[in-house]
């Protein structure tokens, strides 16, 4: 018997239907990837969002500190600079000088409440304690609590993101150290 070599019509119509479903996979599976990377880009943006307008709380808290009390300026200035590079590099904006306030909304991260003690008369630094040494450890509370809450955001951050978050809040843990213990 002769063998036929012409392909026969069955192996035509499953050539055609696995070659149907490899192009309705590589579709879906690209809608797919596209959807999440939006997906990703949305959190992105939620998260750098969330980070700016806490840096830009600890900025203003800064700024409250050094109207209540101009003789820690020294010792401020360099700290409220970094916080202010901060608020920039998660895409906020800052106002500059001592005593601007940040551009950016609230932060979600409640400042820390400073240690009791007597407090600052009302205006710029209502909330800031009269005495150095409990302004700067509030200072450092209010750091603290920066530095938390963009530790905890690492979790699904996307990796570009998670660095940065995660050199920001090593930042705020260092400023927490020199508020309370540098000189």
């Amino acid at each position: 018997m002769p063998i036929d070599s012409r392909p026969r019509r069955r192996s035509l119509l499953a050539t055609g239907a696995t070659g149907a479903a490899a192009l309705l996979l590589t579709g879906c599976s690209g809608g797919e990837r596209k959807a999440a990377e939006r997906g990703l880009a949305s959190l992105d943006e939620r998260l750098r969002g969330r980070a700016a307008r806490g840096s830009a709380a600890l900025l203003a808290r800064y700024d409250r500190t050094l109207a209540a009390h101009p003789g820690l300026a020294g010792r401020l200035a360099p700290l409220r600079a970094d916080v202010a590079r901060h608020v920039k590099a998660f895409g906020g904006t800052a106002a500059r000088g001592g005593s601007g306030s940040p551009q950016a909304p609230a932060s979600p991260v409640p400042a820390s409440p400073a240690p009791s003690g007597a407090r600052a008369p009302r205006g710029a630094g209502a909330d800031v304690p009269r005495d150095p040494r409990r302004a700067l450890a509030a200072l450092a509370d209010a750091e603290r609590a920066a530095a938390d809450g963009l530790t905890r955001a690492l979790d699904g951050a996307p990796p570009e993101l998670a660095r940065l978050l995660a050199s920001v809040a090593a930042a705020g843990a260092v400023h927490a150290y020199l508020l309370t213990n540098g000189e």
